[in-house]
């Protein structure tokens, strides 16, 4: 039984097909290495640049402050819901049913009070995170700049920033470019603080 000509062609073709392509992808892959060889890949790490800057020493103070003026409100809060749970607890005994359910309402509107107090300060959408995004924006702003001024004159094709674990595991020194973008914003370092 002789095997028809169109089973060979349709083999030939499936082996000449995946060679191509095997081909194509050895191909890819070394141009694609050859052209990650000639990127230039940096590093920065915007905490440790913000840090060196005193404009966000002042920042940190202001939020300090106003942070402390609504922890001590909280506190102050806090203090007179226990107030009146121990009062409650101490003369429980002594109030009606409809006294106990006022007592216990008022002190359920005073945890909603705080709570509401709370999530208006420090939630998400608070004020704490809205005034220190207005107070840091301006800053970021500036480091952005510089990190972008400095990666186009010095031809890097990628900056990362090591901030925040951004999983950057290694990097070395000679990509760093903190001192670079720290001269860009016009802040000179002592030997000392490196």
């Amino acid at each position: 039984m002789a095997i028809p000509v169109q089973y060979w062609c349709s083999v030939l073709m499936r082996k000449f097909i995946s060679h191509s392509l095997a081909l194509l992808c050895v191909l890819a892959l070394s141009v694609d290495v050859g052209i990650a060889q000639d990127q230039k890949i940096g590093f920065v790490d915007t905490d440790y640049i913000l840090s060196q800057m005193s404009e966000y020493d002042g920042i940190k103070q202001q939020l300090s402050v106003t942070s402390a003026e609504w922890n001590k409100k909280l506190e102050e809060m806090q203090q007179e819901i226990d107030q009146l749970k121990e009062d409650f607890q101490a003369k429980e005994i002594l109030y009606t049913d409809e006294l106990k359910k006022q007592k216990k309402q008022e002190i359920q509107n005073k945890i909603e009070q705080r709570q509401q107090f709370l999530d208006q300060k420090f939630g998400a959408k608070g004020e704490y995170f809205q005034k220190q995004k207005q107070l840091l924006e301006p800053i970021q702003r500036k480091i952005f700049d510089a990190i972008n001024t400095v990666a186009r004159e010095q031809n890097f094709d990628f900056v990362f920033d090591r901030a925040q674990n951004t999983n950057m595991l290694y990097g070395v020194d000679k990509w760093n470019l903190n001192d670079e973008v720290l001269q860009e914003l016009g802040i000179t370092l002592n030997d000392a603080s490196n």
